[in-house]
């Protein structure tokens, strides 16, 4: 620093902070915030992802035949659980626990029930949205505690990058009220700016929950000195505690030490619980030691009243042989800390978000998305006019410049692909969703590997337009491979289907718009990259900015 240079104010120090945050994380977080959006519906995509599951067409007597379809799928079971299909589903989700079976998760077998006949429904192998959601906060290939570290520090960085970036702008909510298109830089700005403002409370929740979601990994002391390291119990006390507990706990006794009995009609249970919660109705039904002389019938209410206690509705346990209400269980509270817990981490789940609220959350992501990317195209941007004045492009500007590239289009090409897949391979291919996320990673280091051969706004619309077409090609693909085409569902009131056909669409349409002005645009000439190398990724075209028109200084 100069002797008679000013020192540098807290705007400037926090406009360094927030440019190189967000840029060495930000082709990873971009990943996060663009996966992370996609799980807001991650049961819509389960479901188109299983087209098997789209002849199920639920009706008033759905209850009534999954039961009987259990007595013949699962007879000797010692509890029934069958989740009856909703607006994010068509099927049935049943699963039991055999006579014998090990305790936890490992003892429970899982099944999809035709809603119209109870017959099981044979579906392909395919982790659907589950590995989008999954990435989201554990990546793939990796241990999970190093993912989750990994994810949980780039979290802290984009709170960083947030926070810095307000202050940064001090005209920040002006600058959201203004756009010039056509002004290069200037343009990137004011498109950066105005998504950062629509959705900043989004952004900070989004970040902060995300945090706390992993608090007990990432600052895992105050459970160490207090549970002596013992974290099972930790987590069996908040559960306890936590308001959100599913129910009583099936009943262990065998079935030999109880007679046989028929099962009570289940339709007098049910207008029971259609009276007591006419707005919400029968989620769940649980039967415990059916077709004995202690068998139990629980009904659990759909969705819940509250994100407090996590969405745990009311309940209602009936005699499974009389057919008599036996009790109406309360709903535990949480305690105060729980409580508070719940309240900010629930939007970032989105579990218990009826279907505005779930679209205002995809919403969100998309334009926090937007936000991500136009940062780190903006930062290419901001820079050429140094490149020109210098007649290079520094080595380290084109590998920013091919990571955009590939991280931000490569992204949604793979995607779409993710998808095309999850179509195209045979049903009864083995090992079949790993080949599906292996198609996935290999489209995408396409995508990364195919800027270094082509000049760089070239790269950006073939990328653009691969992803336009495959997006819009969807809903034909789904009709063409067995689904319910977009037609049918919409006639069937199926709107997890219809919805992610609708919403690939518009994917679809706003990507073909990207392409589209890519190609209207007028191509500007910028210096030739440094290395051998970098020139020969340029194609000998030299490397061409996305910006329409010479820019401006900031």
């Amino acid at each position: 620093m100069r002797p008679d240079a000013k020192p540098e104010g807290l705007r400037q120090s926090m406009s360094w902070l927030h440019t190189w945050s967000g840029l060495l994380l930000g082709w990873l977080l971009y990943a996060v915030f663009f996966t992370g959006t996609l799980s807001y519906f991650l049961d819509e995509i389960n479901v188109w992802m299983k087209p098997e599951l789209h002849r199920s067409v639920p009706d008033a007597r759905t209850p009534e035949r999954a039961l009987e379809g259990m007595q013949r799928l699962a007879s000797d079971a010692t509890t029934w659980t069958l989740v009856l299909p909703g607006e994010r589903q068509t099927a049935v989700s049943a699963s039991w626990r055999a006579p014998g079976a090990a305790p936890g998760r490992a003892g429970v077998q899982r099944a999809e029930l035709d809603a119209a006949t109870g017959e099981k429904i044979e579906t392909r192998a395919t982790r659907g949205g589950s590995f989008l959601y999954r990435f989201h906060f554990e990546l793939h290939g990796l241990p999970r505690v190093w993912a989750r570290w990994i994810v949980g520090v780039a979290t802290m960085v984009m709170l960083v990058a947030i926070l810095s970036g307000v202050i940064t702008h001090k005209k920040i909510f002006t600058d959201f009220f203004t756009f010039r298109p056509g002004k290069g830089q200037r343009s990137w700005l004011d498109a950066h700016n105005a998504t950062a403002v629509l959705a900043l409370p989004f952004h900070l929740m989004i970040t902060f929950s995300g945090l706390l979601l992993l608090m007990f990994m990432l600052m895992p002391w105050g459970i160490q000195a207090a549970y002596k390291g013992d974290t099972q119990a930790y987590q069996a006390e908040r559960r306890a505690a936590g308001g959100g507990g599913g129910g009583a706990a099936p009943q262990r006794a065998g079935r030999n030490d109880a007679g046989a009995a028929a099962m009570a009609p289940l339709a007098p249970m049910l207008e029971e619980a259609a009276r007591r919660w006419p707005e919400h109705g029968v989620g769940t039904i649980v039967v415990n030691q059916p077709g004995t002389a202690r068998a139990t019938v629980e009904l659990r209410e759909q969705g819940g009243r509250s994100i407090v206690n996590r969405g745990a509705g009311e309940r209602l346990v009936f005699d499974g042989v009389s057919g008599r209400l036996r009790e109406s269980p309360s709903v535990v509270a949480p305690s105060a800390a729980n409580a508070v817990y719940n309240v900010l981490t629930a939007p970032h789940l989105g579990r218990f978000a009826g279907p505005a609220l779930r679209w205002l959350l995809f919403l969100s992501g998309v334009v926090g998305t937007v936000m991500a990317a136009t940062g780190m195209v903006l930062w290419v941007v901001k820079r050429l006019p140094e490149r020109r004045k210098r007649g290079r492009t520094p080595f380290g500007h084109r590998v920013v410049e091919l990571l955009n590239v590939g991280s931000i289009a490569g992204l949604s090409v793979a995607t779409a692909s993710y998808f095309w897949f999850n179509r195209l391979l045979p049903a009864d291919l083995a090992a079949r969703s790993d080949w599906e996320i292996r198609g996935f990673f290999a489209v995408w280091l396409l995508c990364l590997v195919h800027p270094l051969l082509r000049a760089h706004k070239r790269a950006w619309l073939e990328q653009m337009t691969v992803a336009a077409v495959l997006f819009i090609g969807l809903p034909l693909l789904n009709a063409w491979t067995g689904g319910a085409g977009l037609p049918l569902s919409i006639a069937r009131s199926q709107w997890s289907i219809a919805g992610f056909d609708l919403a690939v669409l518009v994917l679809g349409a706003l990507h073909a718009v990207i392409a589209w002005r890519l190609w209207r645009s007028p191509a500007v000439a910028t210096p030739r990259p440094a290395s051998r190398a970098a020139s020969a990724g340029g194609a000998g075209v030299g490397v061409r900015p996305i910006a329409q028109a010479p820019e401006q200084k900031a």
